[in-house]
């Protein structure tokens, strides 16, 4: 437990998030997915106990928005990078919020864009905050969100349900190769000390961290990848999961 400014943080397992909500717990946030591990949370056990005991939810949905289907409705705040697995570029991101939460919030960083109408409010106070979604919105970042438009269109046009199918998919057959148990994510992270040097100078992007390699699998990707990748590690990697 961490305290401070009359705040008390309990961290708990994500497995046993949903258990740990009681009648003293105001705000429950969250991962959805896993960014070391891939474990994803049961999102519908954390809602339901949230809404038992009154707590609010805040989910950061970073690592799962593009390849698992959410229903960011269930939660009272929703927060995704769109570098992440919606293919867009640094500098965009989304937020969801209810409407009773929208109301309690103070926009700090309000600006000329959290104007019902922007374009005529650059000049001369009152701010005239916007009604809705928009009073929360910041001056966008012009260039990263012209990447994220066509990103999203094909994201949309493919499914985010055949994504996730495809991309877990590709991590069983991943998990498969490495003697692995399958898995529900596309986010696979196995034991392997010398991931990194057998990766290097190579074409294949993964994230090898004190012995850990962390792979993503997504839409991006084929079978032939995965082939790839497991010739290059063949030179051992403990068959074992953290």
């Amino acid at each position: 437990m961490v305290q401070g400014r009359g705040i008390e943080v309990d961290c708990v397992p994500v497995a046993r998030l949903a258990e740990a909500i009681d009648s003293p717990t105001d705000v429950v946030a969250f991962s959805a997915v896993q960014s070391m591990t891939g474990e994803l949370a049961d999102l519908e056990a954390v809602a339901a106990a949230a809404a038992h005991h009154s707590a609010m939810t805040v989910v950061d949905a970073t690592q799962a928005c593009g390849w698992l289907p959410l229903d960011a409705g269930r939660f009272d705040a929703v927060a995704c990078g769109a570098y992440k697995w919606l293919l867009s570029p640094r500098g965009t991101a989304f937020m969801s919020v209810r409407p009773e939460l929208r109301e309690r919030l103070t926009p700090h960083g309000a600006g000329w864009y959290a104007a019902d109408d922007p374009y005529s409010s650059f000049y001369g106070p009152p701010l005239r905050l916007a009604t809705g979604a928009r009073r929360l919105d910041a001056s966008p970042a012009w260039f990263p969100w012209v990447g994220t438009a066509p990103a999203l269109e094909l994201l949309l046009e493919v499914g985010i349900e055949a994504i996730h199918e495809h991309d877990v998919q590709l991590a069983n057959l991943f998990r498969q190769g490495l003697g692995l148990e399958p898995g529900d994510s596309a986010i696979v992270s196995v034991e392997a000390p010398r991931a990194e040097e057998a990766l290097r100078g190579t074409l294949v992007m993964a994230a090898a961290r004190s012995g850990l390699l962390r792979t993503s699998w997504h839409l991006y990707n084929v079978e032939d990848d995965v082939g790839r990748v497991l010739e290059l590690l063949s030179a051992g990697v403990p068959r074992s999961a953290p």
